[in-house]
């Protein structure tokens, strides 16, 4: 397994390493369009006196007579302070300071990587500050937004920093450990892809290094300081004290958000009592909002200036009265609007899963979430999710179970639960399920998917499990069945299944197992 990992983590370090040459190429392209006099590169000092490299954008013809709305931006995980160039060049160019920053340990940056610590925190707020002091910006107005890690730190920010009136959280995180860890199980190649992306630009911590070899290791003696070192860094853990602030909140995300499942910021949003929008679309992590980094229209980016407009400026632009939960399916290209999240999915469809199922572990069947990236990006662009035969599964290694063919389209929306009873041969184990469409010759199409993982579980004796599977929106044809597949092993997750041990799903009269399937209203 050790091999594995250390395999898993040098492609991910190649991977990356292309990535960002591909990707700084092409974000200097917009760079270079931009004003000479309105764009600055500063040395910003952070928290204990840590060089901040970062760039400055003022709205052209400036001249300190006038002040205007700031925007701090900080970089993604691993990308370089030329990330937002475009979009600063155009919300400057619309009224605004806009302070892009590369955060501590990653490319010219002082310091090492804290993963949205408290210096990170620390960080934004003496960007504020020094913002405040060097440019035309207002103290009133301060708006934070970013892409992935930009967006955790913004969210973070607003929360200990009462000054941020206004987020636009793109493909971020509000729980660390729901994100990578949801399951109690590891994602595995989310966490190489991070830990590969640090080693190439960035300075990773010695807790940081840490963190990922206990994480890789799966040491259990270690798992609660690894929970405690993830809530630290979610800004679920402060949600009263961003409510207290009334900072106006947007978030968007992906429905395949191999990093940052959609899940936990919906189940965040619900919990946001000041203005705030939630928009999901197709895509993996941070592809929706990719080609606006490029200066080419984008929808995430398009909806971020108006929450900006509203909330800084004070135009009446009517965002606030749209109907707060955007979403696109990733069946069809129209957005759909809800009044709030639990309405998304309002009719529940179960289906029933009778009868008992044994199956042996440590094999993949052939049902599996895909690949980190690719999968979800094939699924955007082509509408191509990861795909498996359903009658082909072993049944050996799969358990399988279908509803009867739909008369009707359903349309899937929100939140799908799992509800079984499983015996153990063994103390710990992992199990993974799969939602297919599945089509008139058997082909499944991917809809949703998510791990579980038990430890210290008496063998033999059977206990119930509830499980949330990925959020989502998809359309399943008319002639259609939903297929729900278990199995125990996937490449996107640590499994932990002893060697020989097997799983039993039964349907107990005094608790029936069931699927129940978030439909949206006919």
């Amino acid at each position: 397994m050790g091999t594995q990992r250390k395999a898993l983590r040098t492609t991910a370090v190649g991977a990356v390493s292309a990535t960002l040459v591909a990707g700084s190429a092409l974000g200097l392209a917009p760079a270079a369009q931009a004003a000479p006099s309105s764009v600055r590169f500063v040395d910003i000092t952070g928290d204990g006196g840590t060089t901040l490299k970062a760039n400055v954008v003022t709205p052209a013809g400036a001249d300190g007579t006038h002040r205007y709305p700031l925007l701090v931006l900080p970089t993604s995980w691993g990308l370089p302070q030329v990330e937002y160039f475009a979009q600063a060049q155009k919300l400057a160019n619309s009224g605004y300071v806009v302070v892009s920053y590369n955060v501590r340990g990653f490319w010219q940056s002082g310091g090492e990587i804290e993963v949205a610590g408290p210096p990170d925190i620390a960080d934004a707020s003496r960007v504020i500050d020094w913002a405040l002091t060097n440019t035309p910006a207002e103290s009133e107005h301060v708006g934070m937004a970013g892409v992935s890690y930009g967006a955790g730190i913004s969210l973070l920010t607003a929360a200990h920093d009462k000054r941020v009136r206004a987020v636009a959280a793109l493909s971020g995180w509000a729980d660390l450990i729901g994100s990578i860890y949801a399951g109690r199980t590891q994602h595995v190649q989310a966490a190489g892809l991070l830990d590969g992306a640090s080693l190439v630009t960035g300075r990773q911590s010695a807790e940081l290094r840490q963190i990922f070899n206990d994480f890789y290791a799966s040491n259990l003696s270690k798992e609660q300081d690894i929970i405690n070192w993830g809530k630290k860094r979610s800004v679920a853990t402060y949600v009263d004290q961003l409510n207290d602030s009334g900072a106006a909140v947007m978030m968007a995300n992906a429905w395949g958000d191999t990093v940052f499942p959609p899940n936990q910021y919906a189940d965040f949003y619900e919990k946001l009592t000041g203005p705030k929008r939630l928009e999901f679309r197709p895509g993996d992590h941070a592809t929706p909002e990719l080609t606006g980094l490029f200066g080419l229209p984008n929808d995430v980016w398009k909806d971020t200036e108006r929450w900006f407009d509203r909330y800084l400026k004070g135009e009446d632009n009517g965002i606030d009265r749209e109907l707060p939960v955007q979403l696109k399916s990733r069946s069809s290209g129209g957005y759909e609007g809800y009044p709030d999240w639990k309405s998304v999915g309002a009719t529940d469809r179960k289906i029933a899963l009778g009868g008992t199922r044994t199956i042996r572990t440590n094999i993949d069947s052939g049902a599996n979430g895909g690949v980190v990236f690719l999968s979800s990006i094939l699924d955007q662009v082509a509408q191509l999710p990861p795909m498996a035969s359903i009658p082909l599964l072993p049944r050996r290694w799969a358990a399988v179970w279908q509803s009867e063919k739909y008369p009707t389209a359903q349309r899937v929306r929100g939140t799908t639960k799992l509800h079984t009873t499983v015996t153990p041969t063994k103390e710990s184990g992992t199990l993974v399920a799969y939602l297919y469409d599945v089509g008139p010759l058997g082909l499944g199409k991917l809809v949703s998917n998510a791990p579980y993982t038990f430890h210290g579980r008496t063998p033999g004796q059977p206990f119930g499990v509830d499980l949330e599977l990925y959020s989502t929106a998809y359309d399943v044809p008319a002639g259609h069945r939903l297929a729900l597949v278990v199995d125990t092993v996937d490449p996107l997750y640590i499994e932990h299944n002893p060697s020989g041990a097997r799983l039993t799903f039964s349907s107990p009269a005094n608790d029936p197992s069931y699927v129940s399937i978030p439909l949206r209203e006919q």
